[in-house]
């Protein structure tokens, strides 16, 4: 089943793109909860019409996170956490503690855009991290972990 997604969904698609999904899934989870609506003929027409509409919008917003992508972009950021003597972490660095450190630069971003390449973070030492800024615009930082 095709249908226009009105909110942004993790490894199925943005908001305002025309996906295909199992029938299932579109009728028993996203169609009731509003995050999507089944794309008909009509549905598509009003889409396509919104979409001309919010052209000229859209570039600005993209333009703005290129702006904000090259402010990012040589930003070093480091993250104390409480060891044991073998340097492994109590617990483990999340995307909340990146978005802690990178909010203390002065950049307001949205923890849900942050997401931590490979697995949990438990010990100490080099990472990367990535930020989604827009659909089009993604920025991959480093940071590191030391203790404190």
């Amino acid at each position: 089943m095709e249908i226009i997604l009105k909110q942004d969904i993790d490894k199925l698609g943005y908001k305002d793109d025309v996906v295909k999904v199992k029938d299932g899934y579109a009728n028993n989870f996203l169609i009731p909860n509003k995050i999507a609506i089944q794309a008909t003929s009509m549905a598509k027409k009003i889409h396509a019409e919104n979409m001309k509409q919010r052209s000229h919008k859209e570039t600005k917003i993209k333009d703005d996170a290129l702006a904000l992508a090259a402010k990012l972009e040589n930003k070093q950021i480091t993250i104390g956490a409480k060891t044991s003597t073998t340097c492994k972490i109590f617990g483990s660095v999340n995307t909340i503690k990146i978005d802690e450190e990178i909010n203390k630069k002065g950049f307001d971003i949205d923890r849900k855009k942050i997401s931590i390449k490979g697995e949990a973070i438990k010990e100490v030492g080099k990472y990367t991290f990535i930020i989604k800024l827009h659909r089009e615009v993604k920025v991959e930082l480093p940071f590191e972990v030391i203790s404190e």
